[in-house]
Order: C-alpha cells, then sequence, then structure tokens
C-alpha cells in the first residue's frame, strides 16, 4: 500500500474543460462530446505541488483485499495530453470516478500526476485493471502507471511532506527509475517499453525531469561525487538524483542514506540498484551477456510444469546467463572494493606510525 504526501503553498482551483483545446486526441469522434457532461457529478481541480512517495515495506505490492483502496495515484502523465486528452483516455471508466486532482510540479514540464477518486471498490478494481499498464497511444512510448493509495496528505511544511512515516519508505516519482526496481518494491507489475536502455524512449519522459535518468544516458561525461569529488565508484539517488561516492571510498552514499532515509541508490557503473534497508540489489533488469540488450531478472515460465515450450524461458536467451555472471560480478566488485579499502587503511595505518 502507498502513502502520498505533497508539498504545496496553493490551494485545489477548480478547472473547466468545457473550452480546452489539445493538439492530441485518441478519440477524434468523441472531440464534440464533453466528458465532463458524462458525468455531472464529476470535481475537476488542479493544484501545484511537490510529490512524495512511499510503500509500506512489510506489505506485498500486487493488490490484495487489505491493500486496495478507492483512491488511485497515476504516477506520470506525459503533458502533451491536456486534461480533457487524459479523461477521454479513461473511457468508460469515468463514469465510476467522483473526483479528478492534477497535480503538477513546475520543475518537471514533461509530465504531472493525477489523483483520482472513485465511488466504491468495485469501480476503483475496474479502473485499476483495465487502464494499469495501458499505453497513452498506440504509437508512443509512455505507459499508464496506477498505484492505490492508503492515505493523501496535503501540507505547506517541506519537512513533514518529505519524513517518511513510520514503517514506510520513499520511493522515486520518475516512472523510469520506478520501473527499474523490483515489482515487490515499485508496484510495477510489468515493464511493456525498453524504457531502460532505449534513449529514444527515455528521453521523452527525462528531457527536462529526471537527473538519474540523464545520467544514464550521458555515458561520456565524468561523474563525481557531490562531496568529495571522487569520480570512482559513484552512486545516485533514486529519489532526489544526490551523487555520493560507495562505502569503499568515502561513504557519502550511504550517510545519504542515513540522513535522509532515501533508501535506493544506483550503482552508474553496472546500472543496479542497491536497497540500503534490505542490504542487496533490487535492480529488476539486467544486460545480457549474449547481446548487451536488458532482460528481466525475475522471468518466470508461464506453465506450471516450467517447460511449456511457448515462452522465452525455453529458447536461448541469456537470462540465466545474466543472472548468473551478474552475481559474479556483483561478488568481484564487492570484493574489489574491499580489498582496496582495505589496503588504503594499511597504507595509512603505516605513514601514521612512520611519522
Amino acid at each position: 500500500m502507498f502513502v502520498l504526501r505533497v508539498h504545496s503553498v496553493d490551494s485545489e482551483q477548480p478547472i473547466s474543460i468545457e473550452d480546452e483545446e489539445s493538439g492530441f486526441s485518441f478519440a477524434p469522434s468523441r472531440r464534440s462530446q464533453r466528458p465532463d457532461k458524462l458525468v455531472p457529478s464529476l470535481k475537476l481541480t488542479e493544484r501545484k505541488g511537490l510529490i512524495h512517495l512511499y510503500r509500506n515495506s512489510s506489505q506485498s505490492s500486487l493488490p490484495n483485499p487489505s491493500s486496495r483502496s478507492t483512491t488511485l495515484f497515476v504516477v506520470a502523465v506525459p503533458n502533451y495530453l491536456s486534461s480533457l486528452d487524459f479523461i477521454r483516455f479513461c473511457d468508460s471508466q469515468i463514469e465510476h470516478v467522483s473526483q479528478i486532482l492534477f497535480i503538477r510540479n513546475d520543475a518537471m514540464e514533461d509530465r504531472y500526476s493525477v489523483l483520482i477518486t472513485l465511488s466504491d471498490q468495485a469501480g476503483a478494481d475496474g479502473f485499476h485493471k483495465n487502464l494499469n499498464g495501458r499505453k497513452y497511444a498506440p504509437s508512443e512510448a509512455e505507459v499508464c502507471h496506477i498505484l492505490y493509495v492508503l492515505t493523501v496528505e496535503h501540507t505547506e511544511f517541506d519537512e513533514l511532506a518529505a519524513s517518511s512515516p513510520v514503517g514506510f519508505t520513499e520511493l522515486p516519482t520518475c516512472p523510469i527509475c520506478l520501473e527499474r526496481l523490483d515489482p515487490d518494491t515499485s508496484g510495477i507489475l510489468s515493464t511493456l517499453c525498453d524504457h531502460s536502455f532505449q534513449c529514444s524512449c527515455t528521453s521523452k519522459w527525462t528531457y527536462l525531469s529526471c537527473q538519474v535518468c540523464r545520467l544514464c544516458q550521458q555515458q561520456d561525461d565524468i561523474i563525481s561525487c557531490s562531496i568529495c569529488g571522487k569520480t570512482d565508484n559513484v552512486w545516485a539517488c533514486l529519489v532526489c538524483g544526490f551523487l555520493g561516492c560507495g562505502r569503499y571510498k568515502e561513504g557519502h552514499s550511504i550517510r545519504h542514506w542515513k540522513e535522509t532515509h532515501h533508501c535506493y541508490s544506483l550503482d552508474l557503473r553496472t546500472q543496479q540498484i542497491w536497497d540500503y534497508v534490505g542490504d542487496n540489489y533490487v535492480h529488476r533488469l539486467n544486460h545480457s551477456k549474449i547481446d548487451g540488450k536488458s532482460v528481466e531478472m525475475n522471468s518466470r515460465c508461464l506453465s506450471h510444469e516450467g517447460d511449456c515450450g511457448l515462452c522465452e524461458c525455453s529458447e536461448d536467451t541469456g537470462i540465466s546467463g545474466a543472472i548468473f555472471n551478474s552475481k559474479v560480478d556483483s561478488i568481484v566488485t564487492e570484493y574489489n572494493d574491499l580489498l582496496a579499502s582495505q589496503l588504503r587503511a594499511q597504507r595509512q595505518a603505516s605513514v601514521s606510525i612512520s611519522s
């Protein structure tokens, strides 16, 4: 289950889509049809704010009777969709919606988020089932990601919005970073688009907003720790984009976690994600040693017998090799970093003794 906190000094403002113009539409034949007339009681509001998304780490992200609610949160809607376009995207599911709040952040001009309140649980489940994971347009790359939200808090105080509730962990609000996480952590059950390695796709989401995704695309740039300036073993916080060196250098990345409780950090060398709370890697995608493409680390056979001959597990896709080699690479990297730190400590101790 997820908790949403919105830092905002503005109040909700009612909006009207009656005269709204849009250069993009999914159903041209319905452009003359006014969705707000279809649902007379539908309340449409808008506000500016900074979103903080938290997940209860003790529960599974999969929908179940205890984790569902009548409030849904759409993580990111591409900005080329107007509010009218989004309502058209909801199609017949809009009949079950009682309120829609569009949340816009001036620092993220390429997307906005949507908070949706539905009349009953059946309507919320149907909305989630029919629209979650669906592309906003067949010819576009962006995918709709919907999460069940337990509570929504609006506050004028940034410190309160950025403080994690007890038992909750803050997640990135970038849809690309969220997709890279393990599904039990992110709540994203499938990656329908290869966001993680196709720059032509990720640039649509990250050109203006996500610092972490921009770093992943700019491979030629020299990246350094924000505190000490070291360029070796640099990690990027998936929540705020902070750059810090690893624990076997000066440890500024792990210090950032202790100070902010932002537990997910991306190793810019291997593109894998570390969870400081669980003390393990949670990256769901890995690079195949055969063709260099990304493959899912948690791919499973669709058959109960595990050998159906119908899915990719029966083919030589390199998934097993990628998983095995990733574990070996992680162990080798960990060992080399540990060895380097111990040798450095011994040299410093020798210098101290001799002086």
